[in-house]
This record gives structure tokens, sequence and C-alpha cells, in this order.
């Protein structure tokens, strides 16, 4: 009996791999290198100087173990291998036609229509992105775009024509083709023929571009003449499509045309009540078109505006200061140690599916020992291979131990962000001026300032997932093309570029829907908080249906909203399933096929699919990540706009403090006006000495008012000058001058403490005493004694527990605890009895001794 030749296995892949793929019966025959030569023609030539580089960014050694070629006319069968040390100097090795494989023969065909099979499908997925990409382009073509077009039709031209030439060459492509299929005498190949078609569409594309931006262009030159409406917008107009979508311009006079009918927009609201999506958020401080007492700032974006991303996002930056814990240093190693854990989930992640395969490979030999009789033992079993597996299973995941210390670390830094960004937008809040406050809506500015949450949400997610899965991505590829070759890597490739731009095309389709909602949801929670806050309004009007049916309605408006974005949700799910499952299907199938044929191990199948399968957790939270940040950078406009509104009244570069106020007070030609068409102060001038009492009489809406608002720098004049003590105001410190003026406002607002807490707001470092002396001199002292709580007494929501009366009077007391130069009472006594009334003024006129008094009457 013939002895059978020792075969070696490539542990790997499981094929056999013959020593130098000798002859069984011969001895090896020597290596002939292949190099260009005077026998080769220029396209041979070309092929074997650049084959060594095509066979192994394609193929693993494993792969190609012997090949069939022929040369010229002449047929030669050779053996083609790598040397033991791989490519020696880039150089393959050529055996005569005599040496026989033990493996199976690998046709150059198949090897060569792999590569046409991978940049075929490449460049046609790649072209047809583009091509979807300039059908959705909303701005016109312009010179940038015309150069690119001449360019890319040159460059076309170019390759179409030497693959056209190379394709003819028939001694070339005989040269690579069996014989069999050479027979009918076509050089040209099935996927060469696609290609070619492919570069005359996008040659006749290019062209159809140039040639209709060149006649346009022409056109438009002729008639410089012909321009736009004055005072109109010119439209934008995409790329391809020919038809446009409608965009709200604006004109000079800030109304807004936008092609509706009676000056209300397809959703019932007024036209002038919406901002042209022209205008971006950092208009928000200029004069738009509004909804009557509504400040710009806070109107309500309706549409997504005309941002990039980077712009979009570049908004964003104005949080990060309150975000970064720039002063604690412990905080910045928690975030330093979490991003050494996130790159350790990329390494695991890369390493459980590779272990895997590893262990499928070991029990596929345990297994064929097994079946040969071999005893099975700890020694041949992959117990080290499990253990490995094992462990890495334990540290992969956001769930897993790494991701679990991650985020256990986060905590203090999440809380820190949130805490910084919150408290500063309640303080930038209480900054803002008085016009802000008179115009707001208390249910908008909460649910602004309930934001801050939602941001700090989209940071932690930006950080520790959307980079992490971007990078991922990019390792995954890498890994096919690296380990499995080009072909899987372009698989990867264009199912996850397209499953992303599925993804953020579906769910920028869905920004308006999601918008919608969102206001809706503001309007629900405005009215719910209106509502509730006037309990007594709705009581006395027997509104209680009427009410419930309001509410209603904005729930019904919200849900409603809420339904089409859950449908737009779900439709998107479904195509984000079915376009990853295909990638992964073609994959499967592929890597099916050469595991039958023997090209992979049983191992390889399984690691290849344990990627996709991985890959698909990435990018699954890459859509619901999409719908999320979308959502919370939504939500974040609102308070963007909280934070870009400035106060209108601040202190000059140069103001100093008001110190040793005496409490003089001069108005020279002072004039206010809140809408410019009505002046509500015009050259208004008077003195009042130190020490004195001034009294206000007039019609309600005569601007008495206003001259306290002036007075306690609420608002600025704009014409003429006041002056304390005979320095500008203006030159003055805001809170400096506040510090020396006691208002007695005609509404007193109580916080829902103890009388004691808001007899103090008004000096916390006072003792009791202090405030029952200036309870007693507002004659509030005794009844409060009565309350069986006495001091500590809760006064309810803003005070409604006590009467009209008894909150002046504890807003007199608070003011007399203040201690000001000035004492302002704005109709102070109008909810008293005159008993009441006579003896608070009494001891008014008592403490008001050396003071300046303003009283309106």
């Amino acid at each position: 009996m013939r002895r059978r030749r020792k075969t070696s296995f490539n542990q790997r892949s499981k094929v056999p791999v013959a020593s130098h793929c000798q002859s069984p019966r011969r001895s090896a025959a020597p290596m002939v290198p292949v190099r260009s030569g005077p026998a080769l023609a220029a396209p041979q030539r070309m092929f074997f100087v650049t084959s060594p580089l095509l066979f192994s960014s394609a193929t693993s050694p494993a792969l190609l173990p012997c090949l069939t070629m022929r040369f010229g006319t002449r047929t030669r069968s050779a053996g083609l291998r790598r040397d033991c040390r791989g490519l020696a100097n880039g150089v393959w090795y050529v055996r005569p036609r005599r040496a026989e494989c033990s493996l199976p023969v690998v046709s150059m065909q198949l090897i060569l229509t792999r590569f046409a099979q991978v940049h075929v499908t490449g460049a046609l997925f790649f072209y047809l992105y583009i091509l979807i990409s300039l059908f959705d382009w909303r701005k016109g073509p312009n010179v940038v775009h015309l150069i690119v077009w001449i360019l890319g039709f040159a460059g076309e031209l170019i390759m179409a024509s030497t693959t056209f030439v190379a394709a003819a060459d028939c001694h070339f492509f005989r040269s690579v083709r069996n014989s069999d299929s050479s027979k009918d005498g076509n050089c040209i190949d099935y996927w060469t023929k696609i290609d070619l078609v492919l570069y005359l569409v996008r040659l006749l594309h290019l062209f159809a571009l140039i040639g209709v931006f060149t006649i346009a262009w022409i056109r438009k030159v002729r008639r410089p003449d012909d321009k736009l409406e004055e005072g109109c917008v010119g439209e934008s107009t995409p790329l391809l499509n020919g038809h446009r979508r409608s965009y709200d311009t604006q004109n000079d006079n800030g109304q807004v045309a936008n092609g509706q009918t009676n000056g209300q927009t397809p959703n019932g609201r007024e036209a002038t009540g919406r901002r042209s999506r022209g205008r971006t958020m950092s208009n928000a401080n200029r004069s738009v078109p509004r909804r009557d007492a509504e400040p710009a700032a806070f109107y309500r974006p309706e549409k997504l505006p005309h941002k990039t991303w980077l712009e979009y996002l570049k908004g964003y930056s104005l949080f990060f200061p309150y975000l970064w814990p720039k002063d604690a240093l412990i905080l910045q190693f928690h975030i330093l140690i979490c991003f050494v854990l996130v790159i350790l989930q990329r390494i695991v992640n890369v390493l459980v599916p590779w272990q895997l395969g590893r262990v499928v490979d070991a029990l596929g030999r345990v297994i064929g020992d097994v079946a040969r009789g071999d005893p099975l033992t700890m020694d041949n079993f992959p117990l080290k291979d499990f253990c490995l597996l094992g462990g890495l299973w334990i540290l992969q995941g956001q769930s897993g131990l790494l991701g679990s210390l991650r985020s256990l670390l986060w905590i203090p830094v999440s809380q820190y962000s949130y805490r910084g960004l919150t408290t500063a937008a309640f303080n930038h809040v209480h900054s803002l001026s008085l016009d802000f406050h008179l115009s707001k809506r208390t249910g908008e500015v909460l649910s602004a300032l309930n934001k801050g949450s939602a941001i700090n949400q989209f940071l932690e997610q930006v950080t520790f997932q959307v980079f992490p899965m971007l990078f991922d991505l990019l390792l995954s590829i890498s890994v096919f093309y690296y380990q499995y070759g080009a072909l899987y890597a372009e698989i990867n490739l264009v199912d996850t570029c397209w499953y992303l731009y599925m993804t953020i095309k579906m769910a920028s389709t869905r920004a308006d829907q999601r918008r919608e909602m969102t206001n809706a949801d503001r309007e629900e929670e405005a009215v719910k908080n209106e509502s509730i806050s006037s309990y007594e309004t709705v009581k006395y009007f027997n509104a209680e249906e009427f009410e419930a049916r309001r509410y209603q309605d904005k729930v019904g408006v919200f849900q409603r909203a809420e339904a089409n974005v859950q449908v737009g949700m779900v439709n998107m799910n479904i195509c984000q399933t079915l376009v990853f499952n295909l990638g992964r299907i073609i994959a499967a199938l592929v890597c099916g096929w050469q595991v039958a044929v023997g090209m992979r191990s049983t191992g390889d199948w399984f690691t290849i699919v344990s990627y996709l399968t991985q890959l698909q957790g990435p990018l699954n939270f890459f859509g619901t990540f999409y719908r999320t940040v979308q959502q919370a950078m939504i939500s974040g406009e609102r308070l963007l706009e909280l934070f870009k509104i400035q106060p209108t009244v601040v202190d000059t570069p140069h103001a100093r403090p008001l110190e040793s106020f005496k409490g003089h007070i001069r108005w020279n030609n002072v004039s206010f006006s809140y809408d410019r068409r009505r002046p509500a102060l015009r050259n208004i001038s008077f003195e009042c000495q130190p020490g004195t009492t001034t009294a206000f009489v007039g019609e309600s809406g005569g601007g008495k008012s206003t001259l306290f608002r002036h007075m306690f720098r609420y608002y600025d004049c704009e014409e003429g000058s006041i002056e304390f003590d005979g320095q500008n105001v203006k030159d003055l410190t805001i809170n400096s001058v506040r510090r020396h003026i006691g208002v007695v406002p005609q509404d007193t607002t109580l916080f829902n403490e103890s009388l004691m807490f808001n007899l103090k707001y008004a000096n916390p470092s006072a003792s009791n005493e202090d405030v029952y002396e200036a309870c007693r001199a507002a004659s509030i002292h005794d009844r409060i004694m009565s309350f069986p709580d006495q001091y500590d007494t809760q006064v309810g929501e803003r005070g409604l527990r006590l009467s009209g009366g008894e909150k002046q009077r504890v807003a007199i007391a608070r003011t007399i605890l203040k201690d000001p130069r000035i004492i302002m009472l704005d109709e102070a006594t109008s909810a008293l009895d005159s008993h009441t009334e006579q003896e608070i003024q009494d001891n008014v006129w008592s403490i008001g001794q050396g003071r300046t008094l303003l009283i309106i009457a």
C-alpha cells in the first residue's frame, strides 16, 4: 500500500496545506519567481506587478495555496503559493505545470471576479448615496458645484477609457479565463460590462448637470436686470428634483410670506406669530415677528432651523462651561478613568467574537478526535478557551463589569453637571429684566428650567455611547478587511452606511413632528399650571367644566402629535431591521458557501456572524440615540433660548456703588415708552429733598407705577436722567441702588413658608426682637400672636391664607426691617379699613423721619 504524504493543517481554517504545494509523486520543483519581462505583454506585466497587493488585501494565505494561471497564448498550468515566510520581496512564485496540488484549485478568474464584485457593488452603492443626497440638497448649485462636476467628468472619462481599453485586450482577459469560457470569443466578462455601463451613466449624468447649469448661468448673465422682487428672499431650490419645499420667507416689514391664506399657517396659527425659517436661535434678542405680549426668545420653534449639524451643535457649546468640572480635580480624574474603561470595552468587543470562533474550532477538533476513538480528557478539552470566553462575557456590555464601573464613576460627574446647569439657568432667570417677567408665561419658563436633565443626558450619551459606537463601526470594518478580506468589509461598510443614512434621513423628516409634540406638551403643562394657580378665579365664574374641556383639548393635541411620532418610529424600526438583516444574511450566505467548499472553517462562520450580531447593538442604539438626542436637543432649545436672552437693564462697565446715600432724588426731563407709538412718560422733572414726603396722584394708567419702576431701575429712561445725590443712576450699580430702596407693592406676594421666614426675607440677619418691633410698627404683631402657630404660621401659596390687609401689613413690616433710605408705597393701604389705615399712616410718619417717602395715592 502506498504511503500517504503527511499533510499539515492550518489551525484557523482547517484546510489542509501541502508543504510547499509539492507533488505527492515527485520532489518539489524549483520555484520560479514571476517578474515582468519581454515575454509578457504590457497589461500582463502590470497585472503581475500588482498581483501581490491584490492577493494580500483580498485573501488570506490559507485561501490561496494553489492557483491556476495561463500565460499568453501558450497554455501552462502552474501552482502559485506564498513562501513559508510570507511574500518574499513582494514576488509570487510559480512552479512548472506538472506540479500537482492536493488542494481544491481556485482559478484566477474567481479571484478577479471577486475584486470586480467588490469594486462594482461598492461604487454602485456609493454613487447611489450621492445621487439621493443631491435630490435632498436644499440650496441651488453654484460655481463650486460646476467646477467639481467638470473635474468629476474628466476623471470618470479617463477611468472609463482605461477600463474599456483594458477590457478590449483579449489576450489579457484570455490569460486569466479558463478555456471553456473563452471559446465564445467574448473578452469582456459580466462584471466588467456592469462597470462600463455605470461609467456611462455617470458620464451622462455629469454631462447633463454641467449643460443645464451652464445654460442657466448664460441666460442669467444675458438678463442682468431680471431680479427678484424687492424684499423677497431667494427661494431654495433642490439640486435635482425640480421642486422645492415650502419654506417661510420674510420681507423687510417683518411680515411672513409663506404662501398661506388669511394670514394663517397650515396648523392654524397666525402667520405673524411664526419665526421665519431663515432666522436662527441666535436672533433671540432681536425684534422678530411674534405673538402678542410674547417675547421673541420664548417663541416656540416649530421648524428645524436652516443649520448644519455642526452649526446646530455649536450653539450648545454655551452649556459646556457649566458641565465641565473645572474646579474639581477628583471629578476630572473620574472622567479620565471613564474614558479608559470605554477603550477597554471596545477591546473586549473585538475579542469576544474572535474567542468564540476559537472555541468552536477547538470543539471541532475534540469532536474529530472522539470520532476517531480518542478518549476525551481534560488535556484535549478546551477548558482555557471556555474560561477566557466567559471572562470576556462578564466584562462585555453596558451592564457588564466594565460598563457598570464606568456608570458608577460617572454618577458624581453627572450630578455636578446637572447642578451647575440648573443652578445657572435659575440664576439667569432672576438676572433678567422686568420686561421679560411681565410678558413671560410661568409654565413656559418652568418647562425650560426643567430641561437641564435633558442636556445632561445628551452629554452622557454623546460621550459614552455615540463616540464608542462610531469607533466600534470603524473597528469592525477594519477587522473584516484584514481578517476576512475586502468582500466582507464591503458588506459591512455598505450595510452600515445605508443603515445610518436611512436612520438620519427618516429621523430628520420626523423632526418637525417631534417638535410639534414638544410644543403641545408645553402647552398642556402651561394650561395645567395656570388653571391650578388660578383656582379662585375658576370658582368665581363656575368655570370648572370649561377648564376641563380646555385641558382635555390640549391633551388631545399632544396625543395626536405623539401618535404621529410613534408611527414614524415604528416605520423606521421596520426599515432598520430590514436593512441590517439583509447585510447579515448576505454575509452569512457567502461565508456559509465558503465553509461548504472548504475555504473557511466553521469557527470563521461563527466569528463573522457574531461580529455582525454584536454590531447590531450599536446600530440599533444609534437609531434610538438619534431619536433621543433629537428630542433632547429640541427640549434643550428652550433652555438654550433662555440662556441667550440678556437683561435689558445692566450695569455699565464703569458703574460704581452708591455709598453714603442721603436720599436726594432729581428727575431731569425723563421720557419713556413701553410702545413707541404711545409714550408712558414725557419730559417728567421733579426733585425730592432728603427726609421729605412726595405723593403722586393721578388716574389709573397715568404712569405712577412706571415712576417707581424707573426709580428701582427696572427700566432705564430713554431720554433725560434720574439722579441720586447728584449721581446718574445709570452710572451706579443696580444692586447698590436697590439696597437703599424699600417698596411696599399694591399686590403683595409671599412665599409658602412661615410668617417668620417671610418677614426675615428682607433682612436675614435681623433678630426676632427686630421682627417683633417691625410688626408692631405695621400693626400686625397682635394679629400674628392670635394665630395658633403665631410666627410659625404657614401663609400658603402666594400668601393666600392671609387676608389682603394682613398681607399688606406684612409687606410694610418687612420693608421696615430692610431699613432703606427711600420708601416707596404703591397704594400700600388700599386694602385696609380706615381705622387700620390711619394707624399705619401714623406709624409710617414716625418711621419715615430722615427718610425720603414716595407715596402713590
